[in-house]
């Protein structure tokens, strides 16, 4: 099993085979939350027109998400997995867009097998991989754009291909790696009540769900749903 890392800004042409589009800091950390809690499925888009196109679509759907995190005014929910791990979703499919992880998302268009992944489905992403034994792993890193380093998205790449390697590390130190980050600094920001302190410790529950986090593409949608 080889292993590859790329970006953003890169994956369109660099995420190649099974590819895990990691967004610690919060989409599938909220995403993973969501269908924890029963939501049916998760639409993911990379504009905020297009989520609201395609709530026109699924009248019943939920839309989630944020612009430079913040949630926009036509949402129902932010970005925050403590937000969502509270709320009523059972049955219901949701609509995300997020500046970073449903970006990596849309842009991976040459994935074989295309997953998201977070600390909270951390060994069932593992788990996954494993049974499908694919020849390349590429890790898109979203977190890394002008003025942040990703190093929360960095830790959980880290974590991930260790484990792969058959290696079990201690992972305190990546989770801390989490709150230590550019971005984890921001949510003891009282002045940010859109990145509330809590959600670190959701972004840090490892291996609280048992089921992975699968996008398959169907009529032009990308569906991500639980992989167990």
């Amino acid at each position: 099993m080889n292993f590859k890392r790329t970006t953003l800004d890169n994956c369109a042409d660099e995420a190649t085979g099974l590819v895990v589009v990691i967004d610690v800091l919060r989409a599938f950390t909220t995403a993973a939350f969501a269908l924890a809690g029963g939501a049916e499925r998760l639409l993911l888009v990379s504009e905020v027109d297009e989520a609201l196109a395609l709530r026109q679509r699924f009248p019943n759907a939920l839309v989630m998400g944020e612009v430079r995190g913040i949630k926009p005014d036509s949402f129902d929910f932010g970005n925050s997995p403590a937000e969502i791990a509270l709320a009523d979703v059972a049955g219901r499919p949701f609509i995300q867009r997020t500046s970073a992880g449903t970006l990596g998302v849309v842009r991976s268009q040459k994935a074989d097998i295309l997953l998201t992944a977070s600390f909270p489905v951390a060994e069932a992403t593992v788990q996954a991989i494993q049974r499908w034994r694919p020849h390349t792993v590429s890790f898109v890193i979203t977190g890394i754009f002008p003025g942040r380093a990703g190093a929360e998205d960095i830790a959980l790449a880290d974590y991930l291909e260790l484990r792969l390697r058959g290696e079990r590390p201690s992972p305190a130190p990546f989770l801390q790696r989490v709150h230590e980050s550019d971005s984890g600094r921001i949510f003891a920001n009282p002045a940010r009540p859109d990145h509330p302190v809590i959600d670190l410790d959701y972004a840090t529950a490892l291996d609280r769900f048992d089921f992975a986090l699968r996008v398959t593409r169907e009529n032009g949608l990308h569906i991500l749903q639980k992989h167990i």
